[in-house]
């Protein structure tokens, strides 16, 4: 129990019913609530580059969308890859760094480089496909740092 003031009363009490005065402290139960709550609020939003609704920034910026022309992909830099039914994507990457997260660079058969979907199924590589062009999770990529063990979306060619 906290320290009584001069009334006699714990601080932060107040009788039922009324409000405290400008120079009433709060409760503790009710600062440890609010932190309480806070901290679980900052903990959920802690983790992968999931949106809310199950996408990642490369899904936000079009990354590996389909596409008929550069004026449908969303960000500055990405241009329409020429696969089937198109994607949304960088050309030429150096390295991982290059592409936004949620893609990572791979050399592609053709011999270029392109920041292409990192995936953990197939469902990952199609958010922003139609069915007739859907990419594939392929583990049989890349990766222009020589790593290997990840997945990326590969378009049909």
């Amino acid at each position: 129990m906290e320290s009584a003031s001069r009334t006699g009363k714990p601080y932060g009490w107040t009788p039922p019913g009324t409000l405290p005065d400008d120079g009433a402290m709060v409760p503790r139960s009710a600062v440890v609530g609010l932190f309480g709550f806070a901290l679980a609020a900052s903990l959920g939003a802690c983790g992968d580059d999931d949106d809310g609704n199950g996408g990642t920034q490369a899904d936000k910026l079009g990354v590996g969308a389909a596409c008929a022309n550069n004026d449908e992909c969303e960000i500055e830099g990405q241009i329409c890859l020429p696969f089937k039914g198109g994607y949304c994507g960088i050309a030429d990457c150096k390295a991982h760094t290059d592409c936004p997260d949620g893609s990572l660079c791979v050399t592609h058969d053709d011999g270029k480089n392109y920041c292409f979907r990192v995936c953990v199924d197939k469902v990952d590589c199609n958010r922003n496909r139609p069915v007739d062009f859907e990419a594939n999770c392929s583990s049989n990529v890349t990766f222009v740092d020589g790593k290997k063990g990840g997945k990326a979306c590969v378009p049909p060619s």
